[in-house]
């Protein structure tokens, strides 16, 4: 099936007489005939048992992530903090490095600063613009795998997918990307050599601000026994896991191995799975992602194409945007458009913008972005306000930075909010 298919149909095939909707399974239980069919259940989990772990509803919206990204498996969290948060511990323990580029969401910048660090876990940072050869020696003995978004957020830097992942398997260590403000409907990842995928679901796959949640992508792809034998990394991918009976995730579940290894262990243990109620509204969202992603696109180039033309504004960035410092790579990685986010700089810097989203009526100021209706952002004020100077300039962030969400509005009426919050400079 094609994307816009996958969409509407993958993850539930209704039986005869079923419900033609995902149903809502608001059930943290399930019901056993014996206590051995239980105790099979934690030698080797293959069925629902708790909602901790899974439930039908989340099953069903994880099957048609994992098919719209072309991965084995999927798993559903709480928030996109929880699905790079778990993503990376899946593979990373206390005395291990990883390599992120300094590009990222401010967000997942904290966690990978300063909270992995109290886990005793390093993060390195490299600039999202540097060579395979610098990649290759910001390397460490310890380095476990190498994380970047696709689209980074605020700056929209685009992720040279290829470079990254040259870098990361000639080190037999996996590339995780976070595709929230793609999405497989402008790119998938595995196809560009990328071997696990996160997701802030509460972005684009919702689109209407009605549910946190987040998601990780398996692609299968990487081979865990032929890096452990070259590294000696991975062992508990390929070893049987004293935690869960002595499970060989390998032998049990092969391509789905880290997948099911992350469910098993780590959402076991920090349990921040989503509610089922939860899953139901993403998958609302999911039904029309196709059909809202081109719309965003649009909206958002000329969005952009109007701030490049005002004397006020100092700078424009948008991947689709001719002349962009990205537009070459996001023609080779994102031919469907580059998202609904523009980012601008004021002149003027701080007070500037503030004026400038002061005045504005249709957008809405909030902590959000990649909604259905249009909103803004002050970067250096709100999600990212916890970097030093230096981290604000290594993600591309200055105090006139404004990250402008296009929604689905008409084009003329988020124009001529834009122009009431220019006249405000």
């Amino acid at each position: 099936m094609k994307i816009e298919t996958k969409c509407l149909h993958s993850g539930y095939e209704p039986k005869n007489g079923e419900p033609r909707v995902v149903p809502i399974v608001q059930s943290t239980t399930y019901k056993f005939d014996s206590c051995d069919h239980v105790a099979a259940l934690f030698d080797k989990p293959t069925e629902f048992m708790y909602s901790r772990f899974a439930n039908p509803t989340c099953d069903a919206v994880e099957k048609k992530i994992a098919d719209m990204e072309g991965g084995v498996g999927c798993m559903l969290t709480s928030s996109g903090q929880a699905a790079n948060m778990l993503a990376v511990l899946n593979l990373c323990s206390a005395g291990d490095s990883f390599i992120s580029s300094s590009c990222i969401y401010g967000g997942t910048v904290n966690l990978f600063n300063f909270t992995f660090k109290k886990l005793g876990i390093e993060c390195i940072w490299v600039k999202e613009d540097a060579s395979e050869e610098e990649i290759a020696k910001a390397f460490k003995p310890n380095t476990k795998l190498v994380f970047g978004e696709t689209i980074a957020n605020p700056a929209l830097g685009v992720f040279d997918f290829e470079k990254w992942a040259r870098a990361a398997h000639s080190k037999n260590v996996p590339l995780i990307v976070d595709n929230t403000f793609a999405t497989p409907v402008l790119c998938r990842p595995f196809e560009w050599g990328c071997d696990i995928v996160t997701h802030s679901t509460t972005k684009y796959m919702d689109g209407h601000a009605v549910q946190g949640g987040g998601a990780i992508v398996d692609s299968g792809n990487f081979d865990w026994v032929a890096a452990n034998k070259k590294t000696g990394f991975f062992a508990d991918i390929v070893e049987p896991d004293p935690s869960y009976h002595g499970l060989n995730y390998i032998e049990s579940f092969g391509k789905a191995a880290y997948i099911v290894k992350a469910r098993t262990q780590l959402m076991r243990d920090f349990g921040c799975y989503p509610a089922a109620h939860s899953a139901f509204l993403l998958n609302l969202g999911l039904e029309t992602l196709s059909a809202r992603m081109p719309l965003y696109c649009a909206n958002a180039l000329a969005v952009a194409k109007h701030f490049k033309a005002s004397p006020k504004i100092a700078s424009v960035q948008y991947p689709g945007l001719e002349g962009d410092k990205y537009h070459e790579l996001a023609k080779k990685y994102l031919p469907l458009g580059a998202s609904g986010v523009v980012t601008i700089s004021i002149k003027g810097g701080r007070d500037a913008a503030m004026r400038f989203m002061d005045a504005l009526k249709l957008a809405t100021d909030e902590v959000h972005v990649a909604d259905i209706r249009t909103c803004v952002l002050h970067p250096a004020s709100a999600t990212h306000r916890q970097l030093t100077d230096e981290q604000l300039v290594a993600a591309g962030i200055d105090g006139g930075m404004v990250r402008f969400s296009c929604g689905l509005e008409n084009i003329e009426d988020i124009i001529e909010d834009i122009d009431r919050g220019l006249a405000a400079v």
